[in-house]
């Protein structure tokens, strides 16, 4: 059984790459018994739903990040 740390760290790996089956087993399972990682998980779906719409603007070369 997985620890909610763990789970939390699939869930952010699975943003990035295919998990194994066993991974996305152990994360099924924990999601199916954890509210609180389930809501962690929406909030990674929401979160990486946003951000790939709406991606970084390029920075100029000496440019901070605030555009100021």
């Amino acid at each position: 059984m997985l620890m909610c740390r763990e789970a939390t760290r699939l869930m952010s790996l699975k943003l990035d790459k295919k998990l194994t089956f066993r991974e996305r087993t152990a994360l099924r399972v924990h999601l199916a018994m954890c509210g609180a990682c389930r809501a962690c998980m929406r909030q990674f779906d929401l979160l990486h739903s946003v951000g790939s719409r709406h991606p970084a603007a390029p920075t100029q070369p000496g440019e901070d990040h605030h555009g100021a």
